[in-house]
């Protein structure tokens, strides 16, 4: 852990010395009173010395906190660099409406992310990023070892998320190319999910391929749709939640072109096992040397000591109007 600002930590030493002045401070009233020095003599209850010492001990406390707090607490984790064994990957997934079929349990798309995730975690040293597509590409990850930031950007993947109608695919290949164009690694590949046809979009999937090789990017392209039509679940405006047809759209012709075109492979997975299925034979691709940063991951932890604090004093106001009440 560290702080971040660490000189304002001296901001609680006033804090600190007024508590230990309220502490140490001589004790006894200055008003004369009718056997005053036989009440002198006799030593504060309990209950008055707390009375005393608490609210300025637990306010300190909280000051202390706050302080804690303003000079930013962090959580720091480092991932190692060096050599290892890798490749740099883009997954571009489908995310167009049709991905809401119920051919795969529970959809298509579930299906996708719960495979796609499995397939993260199998992996250690290789910087995998994540696109989606409907009828316009959105980066969702670049490539990264932060795999935890990488499953939080998969679980938010869900059909109709680019809020365009239609399968892009060429679209969605070259955001992908993009993005690993300029990769330093000699084996980069795309894994190109979907279930339809290109249908709009400004970039032919077959010249997105075409730009692929020419980086030396292999892509397998993989068609997630039973045989035969299906159905989904969608809320229309006039009638709620209502269940409608999903045509068997798949192209895969195009599918086997992409993949012949850049030296991949091209699957139909008709069912969630088929799927998982062909996630573990890309996991045994060929890996290749590449260098991995040093990267160090900082997390802010002040919620902790804000909330520490508040609960201290609302402890002092609690207690100070109750069972350590003052009378003045």
């Amino acid at each position: 852990m560290r702080f971040l600002h660490p000189w304002l930590l001296l901001l609680a030493l006033p804090a600190l010395a007024a508590a230990a002045a309220a502490i140490w401070r001589p004790g006894g009233g200055k008003l004369a009173l009718p056997a005053g020095e036989r009440l002198r003599a006799r030593r504060p209850s309990p209950r008055a010395r707390a009375a005393r010492l608490a609210p300025a001990v637990l306010l300190a406390a909280a000051l202390c906190l706050i302080v804690a707090a303003l000079a930013r607490p962090q959580k720091i984790v480092k991932f190692a660099g060096g050599a290892g064994e890798g490749i740099d990957i883009m997954l571009s997934v489908d995310s167009s409406l049709s991905m809401k079929a119920v051919d795969f349990k529970p959809t298509r798309v579930d299906a996708a992310k719960a495979t796609a995730k499995r397939f993260v975690l199998g992996r250690a040293q290789d910087r995998i990023g994540l696109t989606t597509f409907g009828g316009a590409p959105l980066l969702l990850c670049p490539p990264t070892l932060d795999y935890d930031a990488l499953l939080g950007r998969l679980d938010e993947l869900d059909a109709g998320m680019t809020r365009a109608d239609g399968t892009a695919i060429g679209d969605g290949l070259a955001s992908a190319v993009a993005r690993l164009k300029d990769s330093s690694a000699k084996s980069k590949v795309i894994i190109l999910l979907t279930d339809g046809r290109s249908n709009t979009g400004v970039v032919d999937p077959l010249t997105a391929a075409k730009a692929a090789a020419s980086y030396g990017i292999k892509v397998y392209a993989i068609g997630v749709a039973g045989k035969g039509d299906s159905s989904m679940t969608i809320d229309d405006p006039r009638y709620g939640r209502v269940t409608v047809p999903v045509t068997d759209d798949l192209d895969e012709e195009l599918l086997a072109e992409i993949a012949r075109l850049t030296d991949g492979k091209a699957y139909r997975a008709q069912d969630g096992g088929e799927l998982k299925n062909i996630f573990t034979a890309i996991d045994k691709m060929e890996k290749s040397k590449v260098a991995l940063p040093r990267i160090a991951s900082a997390g802010d932890l002040n919620d902790w000591p804000l909330g520490a604090a508040l609960l201290l004093l609302l402890l002092e106001s609690a207690l100070s109007a109750g069972p350590l009440l003052r009378w003045p």
